[in-house]
C-alpha cells in the first residue's frame, strides 16, 4: 500500500529545489513519511553544498569525485528507501537530520 506522501518525498531528493517544494507542499496536509524523507534530502543537500563551499578553496580533484559520490550514493539510497516505503534513516547522520531540522513541519 502507498504511504501517504509518498510522491511528495520522492520530490525531496531531486535536488536542493526539489527539497524545497517537498517541505512546502508538506505544509498542509502534513504527512509523516513525507516529513521524515524531507528532513533526510534536506540535510543531504544542505552537507553537499556546505561542503562544496569548502572544497571550492581546494584544488583537489578526487576530493571533488569523493564528494560527488558520496552524494550520489546517499540520493539512491533515501531515494530507494522512498519508493521502496521505508523509512529508513541514513547511516551515520541520519537520526541527527531528524532531530536537527524540527522545523520542517
Amino acid at each position: 500500500m502507498k504511504p501517504a506522501g509518498k510522491s511528495t518525498a520522492v520530490i525531496s531528493y531531486i535536488t536542493l529545489v526539489g527539497a524545497l517544494i517537498a517541505i512546502s507542499i508538506n505544509a498542509e496536509p502534513k504527512y509523516a513519511f513525507a516529513r521524515f524523507h524531507a528532513r533526510q534530502a534536506f540535510g543531504i543537500h544542505l552537507i553537499f553544498h556546505a561542503l562544496a563551499i569548502v572544497l571550492t578553496y581546494s584544488f583537489s580533484g578526487y576530493a571533488w569525485l569523493i564528494l560527488y559520490v558520496i552524494y550520489i550514493a546517499t540520493l539512491v539510497f533515501g531515494l530507494t528507501a522512498a519508493l521502496g516505503n521505508k523509512e529508513t534513516t541514513l547511516p551515520l547522520l541520519g537520526k541527527h537530520f531528524q532531530n536537527w531540522f524540527t522545523f520542517i513541519p
